[in-house]
Parts: C-alpha cells; structure tokens; sequence
C-alpha cells in the first residue's frame, strides 16, 4: 500500500496570514517527499477559505517547483467549471514543468453554493454528464486536432498546448461513489478515488466490492485500476491527545454540512457552522465514531487500521490533513505518521520481496 497526501490552504479565522498558510502546505508536501508519500494532491473549490483552491494546477505548480520527486495530483478538476480546451491545455503545461509528474483527476462536484455561482445553479447532482463528456475529450486533445459537436461544449479544430509528457497522457483519475461511475471509471481507463467521509469501514468495503463488481463486467483484459481511499488523518503520541483533532473535525464537518447544502450563510469567504445535533445523519458526527471511523489514533492504532485497509486491497491511502486543525498539529501528526506507521508497511514490502 502506497500514501498520498491531500492538503489544502485553508484559513478558519480572518487573523490568520494567508502567507502563513500558504508556506505551511508547501511545508506539508515537503514533509510528504521526504517521508516516502506518492502523490501531493490538491483540490479545487472556490470563494470559500476553509478551502482555497481556485486552481488546483497552479498550487501543483508552485508545489512542484520546491519538490523533487513526489507526483502531483487534481483531486479533482471539477467539469462543470471548465473548457476542455483550457483543462487539456493547463494539465499538459503542469506536467511539462514538473517533468512528467501530473496525476489527473477529475469530478462532477459537490457543494451546491459552488455551482450556484460557478455553473449558474446546475444542480450538484446533475454535474456527472459534463464529466463523461469532457474525459474523452481530453484524451483527444492531448494527442492532436480535433473538433467538438456535444451537450455541454462545441468547438472549431484544436489541440492541447502544449501535449503532455507522460504519453499517451498522464495517469487519469476519477472521483467515484456509486455504482454506474465505478463503471463508467473502469471503462475509462481511470483509477478510482473514494472517500467515505465519516461513515464506517463498511462504506470503504462496499466501494471495493462495487469495483470489483464493474471489472467482473468489463471485457477480458481491462486493466485494474489503482484503488484509493482518503480518511481524515490525525496521528498523536497519547490516546488521551485526541480532542483538539476531534473538536476540529466536527467544526469544519458543520461548515461542510453548510456548503453541501446550503443551510447556512457564507460571509466573505468564512461559512457558519451548522449545529450538527440538528442533523438528521447526526451520528455521522458522534466524537466516538470519529475516532472509531477516522484514521485517528497513536501510532500503534493506526497501524492496525491501516492493516485492514491494506488488507482489503487499498493501493494507495489518502491521508486528509486539513479540517481546521491548528497548522503546527497538523505537522506534528504528520511527522508521527512517517516516523512510526509508514515503516511497519515498508517492512511488510521488505519481506514480501524477501519472500
């Protein structure tokens, strides 16, 4: 099982400098490098500081310039929100500045006060059909001229410029949850990202179960995708260090709960945080589920819930670091999770080989 890290610049309080911020998550993904991580990923939202990330490929490329070797990821580029044009043409000029090393990921979206005001009131859930239409596109873009009659976008022959350099194009990923996109993933050549948000380990056993139901499907010699999962990550030294990670989780769960939908204000960026007792999912959020679902807990603990991942055939762990968790305990959890859990797996890789 490999690790990859998803962090994103985020601010919970206007008295935070943004410069602070943005140094940290360089910081992070430095940190990640060093610790033997994959893949840095970063995601894309807009107009709101708990997630700051208007383009996903220029925080790549900004990470990418003070790394070396860590692979860079779109987690995701949302479809609604953009061209295929000026998506195939950005991707391909990451992947050229940072010698090859882009992982493309794509989606259909989240948060219905993103698309009110950057797909002029789409419903999130209607998002997936610009999804399947620009995929193909791009793989199109990526290798010469073509020309576009579709739903959601036409265009005059054009190509990508600059192409890519990880041929035929870079490693493509897609964000999936139910069944018809595991398929439709599958189909097209994408790895799959899942993420259970606070649910339990059976939400993660039904997405694998739901892969292998689609390549039972698919036709002789499809290739397996890479299977991945992200969990809210918090490592600390003694079990009784939890609650600052927990309290920081549920205040941004009741943000999350606000943007997803819509339930409460947004001012200058700093959304309300909703009451979760008032939710009718409200268990979701129990301080004692979070420890118990998350990936929470000492060194020792997370091993042992790594191992069952690992043992369900996870190939490669997100760790989610950023739920408005104070920047110097996010680095202080990250430098645990690689000083004291990421060896017992390279161990296990050790005697496997041995073997």
């Amino acid at each position: 099982m490999k690790f990859s890290l998803a962090i994103n610049m985020e601010r919970m309080s206007p008295d935070i400098d943004m410069k602070d911020v943005a140094r940290h998550t360089l910081e992070m993904v430095q940190m990640a490098e060093l610790g033997g991580f994959n893949i840095a990923w970063a995601a894309e939202h807009h107009a709101i500081e708990m997630t700051i990330a208007p383009n996903p490929f220029q925080l790549l490329g900004w990470w990418g310039a003070h790394t070396n070797s860590i692979r860079l990821g779109t987690a995701v580029v949302v479809a609604p929100y953009w061209h295929p044009i000026r998506v195939a043409g950005e991707a391909a000029m990451l992947d050229l500045l940072t010698n090859g090393r882009l992982e493309f990921g794509i989606g259909c979206g989240a948060y219905q006060r993103e698309f009110n005001r950057m797909a002029g009131g789409l419903k999130a859930q209607d998002g997936v059909p610009y999804m399947l239409e620009m995929l193909p596109l791009l793989k199109q873009l990526w290798q010469g001229d073509v020309e576009h009659q579709g739903k959601y976008w036409s265009f005059p022959k054009a190509t990508a410029c600059p192409k890519p350099i990880q041929t035929p194009h870079p490693p493509l990923w897609a964000a999936v949850r139910n069944p018809v996109s595991f398929d439709w993933a599958v189909a097209s050549g994408c790895n799959v990202m899942t993420w259970a948000l606070t649910r339990d380990f059976a939400e993660v056993e039904s997405y694998k179960q739901r892969l292998e139901d689609s390549l039972a499907k698919a036709p002789a010699g499809t290739k397996r995708p890479i299977f991945s999962t992200m969990r809210h990550t918090a490592v600390y030294a003694r079990d009784n260090e939890w609650q600052p990670y927990v309290n920081s989780l549920k205040r941004v769960a009741g943000q999350f709960e606000n943007l997803f939908r819509e339930l409460g204000a947004v001012d200058n960026g700093f959304p309300e945080e909703i009451d979760l007792a008032a939710l009718e999912h409200r268990a979701e959020y129990d301080s004692t589920m979070l420890r118990t679902n998350l990936m929470f807990g000492t060194p020792e603990e997370i091993i042992t819930k790594l191992k069952r991942y690992e043992g369900l055939g996870v190939d490669n762990f997100i760790y989610y670091a950023s739920y408005g968790l104070p920047m110097d305990l996010q680095q202080k959890s990250l430098k645990l999770f690689v000083d004291e859990v990421m060896p017992a797996f390279a161990e296990d890789k050790a005697k496997k080989v041995a073997e």
